[in-house]
């Protein structure tokens, strides 16, 4: 019988906080943390205007190696790792998966991501593909992937290897339970030991930003503005103190 550890969450409350600032915001303030670039590069968005943010459950794919899997798709469903990350989902937790770059297999189809969505799951992350991508749209889950493909998720190249190890997906080390931000910017990974203080640092920033964006739409001066000067210190503080 296959088993595979699980994941230790981050509290309610963090993720919460982190699901206002935006990849963007999170991508700069973790670079002034000293996480220089965590950018996924490959992995779009495919559900336009959506973000989550949630812990990764992780799923690694190696090159296949016809001795060790096979190619038929329903002959040993328990074999396949890429359900038993499934089975550890709860809600808001997120799915990220090295897949390699590989464009010619569908990591996950509809009805993988429908019970993925049944248990609450918030999105995926694939530096590949799925398949079923006509109906997988439509389910209310996010989606940032490389492409799509109609193969199923061994078909051709790759086979599941490993759950909730550590991975790289797009190009950035994932540990599981890493808090992932994702919209249509792309994908971001926070290392969950820096989460409280990315919280923290972001939240301030996206205050600020919020205060220079009204001042900039109504003519303000950007040398003034943007960044938050200290000569606008005062005015930003007012401002804030009326938004609570």
């Amino acid at each position: 019988m296959i088993q595979t550890p699980d994941i230790d969450r981050p509290p309610r409350a963090l993720i919460d906080g982190l699901a206002a600032i935006g990849s963007a915001t999170a991508s700069g303030e973790l670079s002034r943390l000293g996480v220089r670039n965590p950018h996924m590069i490959g992995p779009v968005a495919w559900t336009h205007g959506k973000t989550i943010v949630g812990p990764a459950l992780t799923l690694q794919f190696m090159p296949k190696r016809e001795d060790l899997y096979g190619v038929d798709e329903y002959a040993d469903p328990e074999r396949q790792l890429h359900r038993h990350v499934l089975y550890h989902t709860q809600p808001g937790d997120i799915v990220v998966v090295d897949a390699r770059g590989d464009m010619s297999s569908g990591v996950f189809g509809e009805m993988m991501l429908t019970y993925f969505m049944g248990r609450g799951g918030a999105g995926v992350v694939i530096d590949g593909c799925i398949r079923d991508y006509p109906k997988a749209k439509d389910l209310g889950i996010g989606l940032w992937l490389r492409g799509v493909t109609p193969n199923f998720h061994t078909q051709t190249n790759i086979m599941p290897f490993a759950v909730n190890a550590p991975i790289a997906c797009g190009g950035v080390l994932v540990m599981p339970g890493d808090i992932i931000v994702a919209d249509d910017d792309g994908v971001v990974v926070g290392p969950i030991k820096l989460a409280p203080e990315l919280l923290a640092k972001a939240s301030e920033h996206h205050d600020w930003e919020e205060f220079s964006r009204l001042k900039l739409a109504q003519g303000g001066d950007l040398r003034k503005y943007y960044p938050l000067s200290e000569a606008a210190r005062a005015e930003y503080e007012t401002w804030r103190s009326t938004q609570a």
